[in-house]
């Protein structure tokens, strides 16, 4: 159930879900809208960095993840990620706040999810 809810949640805010579109400045090129557009960000490299991430912090195992630092480079990946999408980072970065907590305890809950980019997207995004 968790993993669903994580799943909604990033795919909404992966998807732009509009406020994140609206809230680019007119000056940069438009938004792109990615909803409906899943497999784009599947593809995405800053996906992949993320489920890299997410495996060097598990790497000497669950209960030794530094949850504050996950959170701070992920906050990083996402802010570059939101640049090169023309999205605020700021908006992306308070859209995305609560995903590496979650994506922690996803982990913790079911480690074999870390065995691979396509078990980490079925667990964040959903089936695919």
């Amino acid at each position: 159930m968790r993993a669903h809810i994580l799943a909604f949640g990033l795919v909404i805010a992966l998807a732009g879900g509009g406020a994140l579109a609206q809230a680019a400045p007119a000056d940069p090129p438009a938004a792109h809208n990615m909803q409906d557009d899943q497999q784009d960000w599947i593809r995405d490299p800053h996906m992949h960095a993320f489920y890299d991430l997410t495996v060097r912090a598990f790497a000497r195992g669950p209960d030794k993840v530094d949850e504050g630092r996950f959170h701070d480079d992920a906050m990083a990946l996402f802010r570059d990620f939101a640049v090169s999408r023309h999205i605020p980072p700021a908006a992306m970065e308070d859209h995305l706040k609560l995903i590496p907590g979650q994506v922690v305890q996803i982990a913790r809950d079911d480690p074999k999810v870390l065995q691979s980019y396509d078990a980490f997207v079925a667990a964040v995004f959903g089936p695919q």
